[in-house]
């Protein structure tokens, strides 16, 4: 930010200018009270008493701005605005910009940007939020220019964090995109309602401007297979491009290295970074406002297990610095498991000690790095690396050459191509074996790439989110979490643990006599409590979608203290076994008791022959909730499983309207929706 002030120089300079004033009067007063008589002889311009009086008006006014409060300095925040247009300036005709909230669609952008150069062009994958939108009709401008767009979708319909602003610009915009090429590959998850929406409005919206689609929306979904319907789309993407632009690919079976090792034998370790995600040493010494780029990093104060049996379950409170609602996320960001670190650098045969840079090829880049650099192969396995995931196939098809056995070369670029034999193997080998790249590794002793080329292929560590389990009412100075401890073994007998849960379920409140802390910050949401606390509120969430709920049940009871009218507070919730995984049992006992939960229902799906759910009890009590839906206007909330739960709640929610509202299937179906519309059926789902 550009910090200016004129005001101040303003009041400075006339503080100077009404200073010497009076220096002027005070010697003429002095030179009068010397030479009285020839004061006395001339008939004066002013009297004694009128210079005293003036002298003493220009002493209050000197110290009225001497004394008055500093005004503060207003910044001026400046938008980081770096028009399309530059790209025709860098020798780019390709440009490809993305929508990512968890990093996949910013790898999607990055691989087709890199396949630029295999077809004699140069591209660019780009941060529509680092970009002047408004300047996209300039690509018309540049030859063969195309404009490839990876948008996911993200919660309900709606765009990621940094395509916000673009989306906002599409609905706003009425200007011309004449003469610009453009194709878009959507990413999203069929078990959501709004299947594709942000890339399909994108698609749509573009059109409608005057663009030219040069190739079909290509639609990923991430409950089937995301990477086989991009590697599906991509390999009929770029011979069209090729015979649209006229052009022939070249060196389509060489690695292009993006980024170059630097090597620092010599360097300040002050200048190292250590994990921070932006500014370095952000983690010593915390200025807000805290982000994605600027965690806070809180202290843990409880980590408790919340269920009786087993280890399943676990609950995090946060001492906190930062705003948040019920209702909101908390993002965190882990770190990967040292053991398994330590063991690629074993299997690797490096120092993970030694300090590097991996600095990008393309010196006009906005993207220096793939990490912050420079730093340690300890540090980027450690905090920037996503090295659990099974790899995708552009990894594969890049370390393929470092593998001495022809056979392993073969298969993993089988594994890469989009022939069904290709994806088979892919399937097998390394999704459903689950393979992180250090069990591939293993099971490929030939392949022994050189780790600066691993560490430029892995994908980013990626934020975890969760919904926050308090209320700001209640909890002002600490936000609460609950999780589910991901472990299990794989079909080649590893054992696999969740990166973030493994890694929050070892924070103890204190360590070795330091406070554990957790990077973090708070990502707004739309999943909030009726304006009108009259409102019935109807709450649906089993096993760990509880977690917002026990913000909202806070909260409620928090208002019935301040004498509000609150309306009915229905929850229902579910767990496996009474006497083994009910979450907040006490917490939920004592709020129905107090009268804060008007009604609680507890499906206890494995303690019975016949599985009980939370859409039986929803059938169960229809009429009551007909009532309060149709007559008492409630508002209901789902949190939980969008694949199976989320869709069975929303199928008991039509039954009830069909057989209670004398409704078809169809008018229970627009029933339900407009009560979306409405913002009186919200949902916070994953799958």
């Amino acid at each position: 930010p550009v910090f200016t002030s004129i005001e101040d120089d303003n009041s400075s300079s006339m503080c100077f200018n009404l200073s010497t004033l009076c220096m002027t009067m005070a010697d003429v007063e002095a030179e009068s009270s010397t030479q009285p008589e020839a004061m006395e002889e001339e008939n004066p311009l002013f009297s004694n008493l009128d210079l005293f009086l003036f002298t003493l008006i220009a002493g209050l006014i000197i110290y009225w701005f001497m004394s008055r409060k500093k005004a503060e300095p207003i910044p001026e925040f400046k938008k980081l605005d770096q028009p399309v247009a530059a790209i025709s300036l860098q020798g780019r005709n390709i440009v490809v910009f993305y929508g990512s909230q968890t990093g996949t669609g910013e790898e999607f952008a990055n691989r087709l940007s890199k396949d630029a150069q295999r077809y004699g062009m140069k591209g660019m994958a780009a941060d529509p939020e680092e970009y002047d939108m408004s300047e996209l009709s300039r690509l018309a401008e540049i030859g063969n220019s195309l404009a490839i767009f990876c948008m996911a979708t993200y919660g309900e319909g709606d765009p990621t964090d940094n395509a916000q602003d673009f989306y906002d610009w599409l609905q706003e915009t009425d200007g011309e995109l004449d003469g610009v090429n453009y194709t878009v590959f959507a990413l999203g998850n069929k078990t959501y309602e709004h299947y594709n929406a942000m890339g399909a409005y994108v698609d749509k919206r573009l059109e409608e401007l005057g663009a030219k689609r040069v190739f079909d929306l290509g639609m990923g979904d991430d409950d089937g297979n995301l990477e086989e319907d991009f590697v599906t789309w991509r390999e009929q993407f770029w011979p069209a491009m090729c015979e649209h632009f006229g052009v022939e690919a070249s060196g389509e079976d060489s690695s292009i290295r993006q980024y170059e090792l630097k090597e620092h034998n010599d360097i300040n370790m002050n200048k190292v970074y250590t994990g921070e995600l932006g500014r370095l040493k952000s983690f010593e010494t915390q200025k807000p406002p805290f982000d994605a780029k600027n965690p806070f990093l809180a202290p843990v104060t409880v980590n408790r297990k919340l269920n009786k049996a087993g280890d399943r379950h676990l609950m995090l409170h946060f001492l906190d610095e930062m705003v948040y609602e019920s209702g909101d996320h908390v993002a965190v960001y882990p770190t990967n498991d040292t053991a398994i670190v330590n063991r690629l650098g074993q299997i690797l045969g490096v120092d993970l000690d030694s300090v590097i840079s991996l600095n990008n090829l393309d010196e006009e880049s906005n993207k220096k790095h793939p990490f912050p650099c420079p730093t340690t192969y300890r540090t980027a396995l450690t905090h920037y690396l996503d090295i659990i995931h099974p790899p995708r196939t552009n990894v594969l098809y890049e370390l393929a050459q470092y593998a001495t056995d022809p056979k392993d070369q073969e298969n993993m670029r089988k594994m890469a191509s989009s022939a069904p034999e290709g994806k088979a193997l892919y399937q097998s080998f390394v999704l459903e074996d689950n393979r992180n790249i250090l069990a591939i590794l293993e099971d490929l002793p030939s392949l022994r790439p050189p780790i600066d080329h691993l560490c430029e292929l892995m994908p980013r560590l990626q934020a975890r989110y969760y919904s926050i389990a308090s209320s700001s009412k209640v909890h002002p100075n600490s936000i609460h979490i609950c999780a589910v401890l991901v472990e299990y073994t794989t079909k080649t007998g590893r054992l696999t643990k969740g990166v973030a849960t493994t890694w929050l379920k070892n924070k103890l409140v204190a360590d070795n006599g330091h406070k554990s802390t957790v990077p973090m910050y708070i990502r707004k949401s739309q999943f909030r409590l009726p304006f009108k606390a009259s409102n019935p509120v109807i709450m649906v969430g089993p096993g760990t979608g509880i977690a917002p709920f026990m913000g909202f049940i806070q909260e409620r009871g928090w208002l019935k203290e301040q004498g509000k009218e609150v309306g009915e507070t229905v929850l229902y919730c579910g767990c496996r076994h009474k006497k083994e995984d009910y979450l907040y049992q006490e917490e939920l006992e004592e709020a129905e008791k107090m009268g804060v939960i008007t009604k609680l229902n507890v499906a206890f799906s494995r303690d019975q022959e016949q599985k009980v759910y939370v859409q039986h009890l929803l059938r169960t009590n229809k009429e009551d909730l007909w009532r309060q839906i149709h007559t008492d206007n409630a508002h209901i909330y789902i949190c939980g499983d969008a694949r199976n739960m989320a869709r069975d709640v929303q199928t008991a929610f039509y039954e009830i309207a069909e057989e209670l509202g004398g409704m078809t299937r169809t008018q229970a179906t627009d029933y339900i929706k407009k009560l979306m519309t409405k913002g009186r059926y919200s949902q916070d789902v994953w799958s």
